[in-house]
């Protein structure tokens, strides 16, 4: 499970030759063999201390969001607190992959590591606003460099027998750290200063790369698989180019909503959307744009969960905080809630998955059902006086849970359908997807706030107007959900 990165267990798990794995002794014959047993134990503990620190900062950073945008006066721009990391990770994925794909990943694990870093002392050390922007796109090119090379560590380094117990391992180095880090992180902001959360990452990060680095300097992909002839396609229609067109279109896309002058806002947004979207359908599946029954609705429902799920939960510790006067602490615990509930959620579908055609298609209805459910609930918790604040705590644990069944449900359903030659691509554009929405949801929320602020509104207006906003998407959901499987669309 993935919180601000996305799912990073939809990634390419790495397709690398066998004998890169280092031999251990139980390959020798000397023993048993385990993830951390001697030949594998520092980077074990490294990838998951890596993993650990991205999921901690993630939620941790969510939580105080609200008061560092107060303390900044970027309360205007608020919504660019989240898009600038989720924008950055898009570059920053794309560019680990390809660096790793060429000469292995101990070079951009090492730049992710220092780039990650050096985001969260520049946010940490921020006076304004901007500047902190700055350090969030920094922290977001690292994010989607570690979380990329962990997965791409675990194919190079590990012998296939050992890979599934890393995977597991690593839905724990996330799932348990976005479970205390909004506490935590509350603790420190209410207690010390928000600036301590940045700060606290800068020796976690150090001792991450000491024990990572060190076991990636001898892995490398076979020459063969990366030296083969170039694409004959311009360079400005390859990945990494339509990577960067997409995030640069997206973010003039997201400025331009803050604009006040109506004419050059729709110039720019117009020019953003022009640019955005021929890259976006250079880097997802034929048919994603029209939700083509089959692998481009898997990814469309992606991008509609996460941008239901993230979206909303962006704005929960805000309107907690502003609207609730609920302490920094207290609001974090909803962002875990959801954590928690999310993991009960997906723990239920694999339970019931029963591999039939339909059933799965079933379960993502479902879990966009009670994801509405849990919107439903937060936002009049929120909005109003009538329900006791903490209702809203509740409402996202019932969020959570229907994230959990229908992002179960549907990655599933979507990968099993992926032929092996394209289950890279199909990865890739779920993460995409998840990344996109989530960053282009917040990014509109972030505007509404600063429309209300511009034109005599008022924050509580701007969220019931993002509330809204995902519940309509968790009922557009609903819909498409149901084009999972091209033989159940075609019924339908």
């Amino acid at each position: 499970m993935s919180h601000t990165s996305a799912d990073a267990t939809d990634s390419d798990p790495a397709h690398a030759p066998e004998e890169a794995a280092p031999s251990s002794p139980a390959e020798d014959g000397a023993g048993e063999e385990s993830v951390f047993s001697v030949a594998y134990r520092a980077l074990t503990l490294g990838v998951l201390l890596s993993v650990g620190m991205v999921a901690f900062e993630s939620l941790g950073v969510a939580t105080v969001l609200p008061g560092i945008a107060e303390d900044l006066d970027g309360l205007g721009a608020y919504g660019w607190g989240l898009s600038a990391l989720m924008l950055a990770n898009i570059i920053g994925t794309v560019l680990a992959g390809r660096a790793a794909d060429r000469r292995g990943p101990w070079r951009p694990m090492a730049l992710g590591m220092l780039v990650f870093a050096a985001g969260c002392a520049v946010a940490g050390a921020a006076p304004s606003w901007p500047l902190f922007l700055v350090g969030r796109f920094g922290q977001g090119l690292g994010v989607g460099a570690i979380m990329s090379m962990a997965y791409t560590m675990i194919g190079l380094a590990y012998p296939e027998r050992l890979r599934a117990r890393m995977y597991a391992l690593l839905s724990s180095a996330w799932t348990i750290p976005s479970l205390v880090g909004p506490a935590i992180t509350g603790v420190l902001a209410d207690l010390i200063t928000w600036r301590s959360v940045f700060l606290l990452m800068l020796p976690i990060a150090a001792v991450a790369a000491l024990l990572t680095l060190p076991g990636l300097r001898h892995l490398h992909r076979a020459e063969t698989a990366v030296t083969a002839t170039a694409p004959a396609t311009p360079w400005w229609k390859r990945p990494l180019a339509a990577a960067i067109l997409l995030t640069v279109g997206t973010g003039v896309l997201l400025q331009a909503l803050l604009l006040k002058n109506l004419v050059l806002l729709i110039v720019l947004a117009v020019a953003g959307a022009a640019v955005a979207v021929p890259a976006l359908r250079r880097v997802t599946p034929e048919g994603t744009l029209g939700a083509r029954a089959g692998l481009g609705a898997g990814v469309v429902v992606r991008g509609l969960l996460c941008g239901v799920y993230f979206g909303s939960e962006a704005f929960l510790p805000l309107g907690l905080q502003q609207l609730r006067g609920m302490g920094t602490t207290l609001a974090g615990l909803g962002l875990s809630a959801g954590a928690i509930t999310w993991v009960i959620g997906s723990g239920l579908q694999a339970k019931r998955d029963n591999g039939k055609n339909g059933s799965r298609t079933a379960s993502t209805v479902l879990g966009f059902a009670v994801l509405l459910a849990g919107v439903a609930l937060i936002a009049p918790a929120i909005l109003t006086s009538a329900l006791p604040s903490w209702i809203a705590l509740v409402g996202w644990a019932v969020g959570g849970l229907g994230m959990g069944i229908g992002f179960n449900a549907s990655t599933t359903d979507t990968l099993e359908q992926a032929p092996p030659e394209q289950q890279g691509e199909v990865s890739g554009a779920l993460q995409l997807a998840q990344t996109l929405a989530t960053g282009v949801i917040a990014g509109i929320g972030g505007a509404a706030i600063a429309f209300a602020q511009n034109h005599g509104g008022s924050t509580r207006t701007a969220l019931l107007g993002v509330f809204v906003l995902t519940g309509l998407l968790s009922i557009a959901g609903m819909l498409i959900a149901r084009r999972l499987r091209p033989e159940a669309a075609r019924q339908g």
